[in-house]
């Protein structure tokens, strides 16, 4: 009888135990290029989600649940994209911080919303991601509609006489921010005198440069990442191509500069105001900073994910159902978040977009990096 007692006390004990350790995991999924050409994208998402969850967690979790991150590794492909997403729906992931390229995030998004999936991006910023309807598609960046606009009239008012080449490398991202850009110029009655498009992983643009320099361009917009526009930068200068080239947040990596070398001088891009500069993000910066890592471009828009998934769960009252938890993003903000307080549309767009005009420079240290103009 004791024997039998002891083993039903140490099952009750067990099933308590492992119903506790069950409830204490809400699963969330980062994903982005982990690996591949555009990893340095990648590790600020990834390093941006690991910091919010070891921070929310060291607080006391999420009405007393612990969050579980899980790393998807899409290599900005589409189709690797769509392969984490299922592994994220068969490992029971219901939250999803990422992804990084708007044509990953697109169709990835479709997977989660058939399966209960809540998906918020800290960068894709082609429009479609949210216009399709989905009741799960939220970001905490701008759009490109936005962006381009901005990058229009900034062109319209200071390059007026310029001769543009519109570059993009036919991704939704790229060519998606090359159009609208393109769109905004037209309407200002600037017309480009060359539109083409590259494919991502080209190395070699001297036909390009060659057709740029016959047709007299002394501005480049590049839509697309900085892995080529690095190299069109640094080619262009190679060959005396003497235009300087403006882009979007697509670039704003250092790397960016350690492609192009010193011809990467005088380069522009739009993004939001420096993140880091929030008053915010100024504990969060020295963490990261004391880890050494810079937390540059969007690792706080990662960071920013996380902690509006968690409070939208605690205010929801339980982590169980996504489509309320989205339903309460959209209505019980704004959202106090280490890039400042963010709302949300019926779209799932952030009610405060900002863009603002980056040059590229030598700081204080000697190296180039990008300061707002």
């Amino acid at each position: 009888m004791k024997k039998s007692l002891l083993s039903a006390v140490a099952l009750t004990a067990f099933i308590a135990f492992s119903g506790s350790a069950w409830a204490a995991d809400i699963l969330i999924g980062v994903a982005g290029p982990i690996t591949g050409p555009n990893a340095a994208f990648g590790a600020q998402l990834q390093k941006g989600a690991e910091q919010a969850v070891a921070d929310i967690n060291a607080a006391g979790g999420v009405n007393g649940q612990m969050l579980k991150l899980e790393v998807g590794d899409d290599v900005s492909d589409p189709k690797q994209g769509i392969s984490v997403a299922n592994k994220f729906v068969a490992d029971g992931v219901k939250y999803v911080d990422g992804h990084f390229n708007s044509g990953v995030s697109i169709p990835a998004s479709e997977v989660y919303a058939e399966n209960g999936i809540l998906e918020m991006t800290p960068a894709a910023t082609n429009p479609q991601f949210t216009e399709r309807g989905l009741w799960n598609t939220f970001r905490t960046c701008g759009r490109d509609d936005q962006q381009g606009k901005v990058a229009g009239d900034y062109i319209a008012k200071n390059f007026k006489d310029a001769k543009i080449a519109i570059i993009h490398d036919k991704t939704p991202y790229g060519q998606g921010l090359a159009d609208e850009t393109k769109k905004n110029l037209n309407a200002d009655g600037i017309k480009e005198v060359m539109y083409e498009g590259v494919n991502v992983g080209d190395k070699d643009f001297s036909a390009l440069i060659a057709k740029m320099k016959e047709n007299g361009v002394t501005l480049i917009y590049w839509g697309g990442l900085h892995t080529e526009a690095g190299l069109i930068i640094r080619q262009s200068a190679d060959q005396g191509l003497k235009a300087p080239l403006f882009s979007g947040d697509g670039i704003v990596s250092n790397e960016l500069a350690s492609i192009a070398g010193d011809a990467v001088a005088g380069t522009l891009n739009t993004f939001a105001p420096d993140p880091r500069k929030n008053p915010a993000a100024k504990e969060v910066v020295e963490k990261f900073r004391a880890a050494g890592f810079e937390p540059e471009a969007y690792t706080l828009y990662s960071y920013a994910a996380v902690q509006i998934i968690a409070q939208a769960i605690v205010k929801t009252g339980s982590a169980d159902d996504p489509q309320k938890v989205a339903a309460t993003i959209k209505s019980g903000g704004p959202w106090k978040t280490a890039i400042g307080e963010i709302g949300y549309d019926a779209k799932g767009d952030i009610t405060r977009p900002d863009y603002v005009i980056y040059e590229w420079k030598k700081g204080d240290d000697g190296k180039y990096s990008y300061f707002e103009k």
